[in-house]
């Protein structure tokens, strides 16, 4: 079946406070309308990448990855447009922006591009701008010099890759934004692009959504003067829903598919790129690692007797064989790096922990310096850390002073390349008993009630709602209790 729309503008979990599509059932959902393709343009981030390629994948769905960025509005607050990535070069790009939009220009509400920044580094991606751009700004204001230069210089920097976004969502601008949209994209030849500006699955999500939104505000979903930016339509329509909507435009959501076809990104996921260790002259890795850590062998032992129950062949041997692991594995560069700041870090005089996990189980690991473990003495097993069968990166957990931990960092990035070096996130997700005050806030339901309920949430690391339901048949019973009670009171004269 020939696709008829595309979905190129849409938040994700990952916007993280007005979305609350879940990667699963996004493709999931995909899937059920027929839809082969599907963007996520999550706020000023990519956070959702690799795990809604998998996802997507796997699934036969195309994935299309972009985001959408703010970028300085003179008149006040910010404009917003969607980049999408044509390839790879679009994507390293847009991860360029978005970096040094969260280093340089982070306000307290959100990142900012620079409209420079766009301009000079705009390759591989095709932008979308809609009713609350730069561009719908200048077309607002045509036929004055300073409209036309900006509409001038969008056109030159994007030729080809700028997309009038129109969307007929409920909000009371699009009306008059999309008649000029029309008449602008048909006079400058720039393509018209039907889009419904998606924040949750199905109708029935919305009310969810706005708790969300008004969690993340600290609103109350009663409040009558809350910005309500937001409507009921602004779920993932069907490509006949869209049909229907955009009947008069059929030339929109063709552009929906060519635009998708358009956007081809490859990832090289469970590849591993190493920045190089620079071995002395004569030498490559593998001759190098092996005399370091024969060296190290001698210094360990000369200090520390082996085990009693080993004679020093048994070391040697041992060793050679996690080299022959190593090298076989084509992880020798890596364990040199490691080696290199941690023993730099000891010479600096910086706390190093002596080396945990199952790291400790290498031989290796403690002749360069790594660990500080004898695995021998203690019969640790070396498989366990890294095993030809179960190929994946090794893994050290090494503990820095949290107070010069940055000196670390910085000398590994500048001696290996600050493009080859990065710093790993962590995402925190609300647990169950924060939902539950939240949630209960956000509704503008009573603090005791909502902290009976919260109350009934065993203190289990990781429970899920769900989980503390099913706990027992008393908890269930109690939670249905309070539950209705919670309703009743929040509905009663009293309370309102």
């Amino acid at each position: 079946m020939t696709p008829t729309f595309i979905h190129c503008h849409l938040h994700s979990e990952f916007s993280l406070t007005d979305s609350t599509i879940r990667l699963k059932q996004l493709v999931a959902r995909c899937v059920a309308l027929g839809m082969p393709a599907v963007a996520v343009t999550d706020n000023c981030n990519l956070f959702a990448l690799v795990k809604f390629f998998k996802i997507a994948e796997a699934a036969g769905v195309k994935p299309i990855a972009g985001a959408d960025l703010y970028l300085d509005n003179p008149n006040g607050g910010h404009y917003r447009i969607t980049a999408l990535c044509q390839n790879t070069t679009g994507y390293l790009n847009l991860s360029r922006l978005i970096s040094r939009a969260y280093l340089e220009e982070h306000t307290q509400e959100t990142p900012v591009v620079k409209t420079e920044w766009l301009f000079e580094h705009g390759e591989g991606l095709i932008l979308l701008q809609g009713l609350h751009s730069p561009l719908a700004h200048a077309i607002q204001q045509a036929g004055t010099p300073d409209a036309d230069m900006h509409i001038a210089d969008w056109l030159s920097h994007f030729p080809k890759r700028l997309y009038v976004e129109i969307t007929r969502t409920g909000n009371p601008e699009e009306s008059a934004f999309n008649a000029r949209a029309v008449a602008f994209a048909h006079a400058h030849r720039v393509p018209l692009l039907a889009s419904n500006d998606v924040r949750f699955l199905q109708t029935g999500d919305f009310e969810a959504h706005e708790a969300r939104v008004c969690i993340a505000s600290g609103r109350v979903l009663d409040d009558p003067k809350r910005p309500k930016n937001y409507s009921a339509e602004q779920y993932l329509k069907s490509p006949e829903a869209m049909a229907e909507l955009f009947a008069d435009i059929p030339e929109a959501l063709q552009n929906s598919v060519e635009l998708a076809k358009r956007c081809t990104l490859e990832l090289s996921l469970g590849t591993y790129y190493l920045p190089d260790f620079p071995v002395p002259e004569g030498h490559t890795l593998e001759s190098w690692v092996a005399l370091e850590a024969e060296q190290g062998l001698a210094q360990r032992l000369s200090k520390h007797a082996p085990a009693p129950h080993l004679a020093l062949a048994d070391y040697h041997s041992r060793l050679q064989l996690e080299l022959d692991v190593i090298r076989s594995m084509g992880f020798t560069g890596y364990f040199l790096i490691v080696a290199d700041f941690i023993n730099w870090g000891k010479r600096q005089g910086i706390p190093v922990g002596p080396g945990r996990g199952s790291g400790a189980g290498s031989l290796v690991a403690w002749c360069l310096g790594i660990t500080d473990l004898d695995p021998m003495r203690y019969d640790l097993l070396f498989e366990r850390f890294l095993n030809p069968e179960r190929v994946s990166m090794p893994d050290f957990d090494i503990d820095f002073c949290m107070d010069r931990r940055d000196e670390v960092i910085d000398y590994v990035a500048n001696k290996y390349g600050r493009d080859k070096v990065s710093q790993i996130i962590t995402y925190g997700t609300m647990a169950a008993k924060a939902v539950v005050r939240d949630t209960g806030r956000a509704l503008g339901m009573p603090y005791g009630l909502v902290d009976s309920i919260a109350k009934l949430i065993p203190m289990t690391l990781g429970i899920s709602l769900d989980d503390a339901l099913g706990l027992s048949e008393a908890a269930q019973k109690d939670s249905n209790l309070a539950s209705s009670e919670l309703i009743s009171r929040y509905h009663s004269e009293d309370d309102v």
